[in-house]
């Protein structure tokens, strides 16, 4: 019970705290592309802004509510990953620009690696499942 009650914290402070940089990200789109995609030279930056803003989002609350965990956990740990080479890329290996990446990185592996624990959504589906 004290695992899963780690686990709660653990994706509530991910996702509480991740969720407002996908919600920045669709305030100023453009300018998110212009700073953090287009030097990566990927194709189509307002598209690829969009998916890493949606699955800030979109995988903060289904962490958050224990919903999908993995899945949206899987999510925010592309999205992050992406950001860390960004910050490799652009800065070498700078601890102050990596140090906030690289927790949020840890936290979602560490949810797509065990889920969200018996205070989740997700275990009280299986739960119910597998009670019928």
């Amino acid at each position: 019970m004290i695992g899963s009650l780690g686990f709660l914290l653990l994706r509530l402070s991910i996702g509480i705290m991740l969720i407002h940089h996908g919600y920045e990200k669709l305030d100023n789109i453009e300018n998110f592309a212009d700073a953090f995609v287009k030097p990566l030279h990927l194709p189509f930056p307002i598209f690829f802004s969009y998916i890493a803003a949606f699955s800030e989002i979109v995988g903060s609350w289904l962490v958050i509510f224990g919903l999908g965990t993995r899945l949206g956990a899987l999510a925010i740990l592309g999205t992050v990953s992406f950001g860390i080479y960004h910050a490799i890329f652009t800065a070498g290996f700078n601890i102050y620009l990596l140090e906030l990446l690289v927790l949020y990185w840890g936290g979602a592996a560490c949810i797509v690696l065990n889920g969200g624990g018996n205070f989740s959504l997700d275990y009280l589906i299986k739960r119910r499942l597998t009670n019928d």
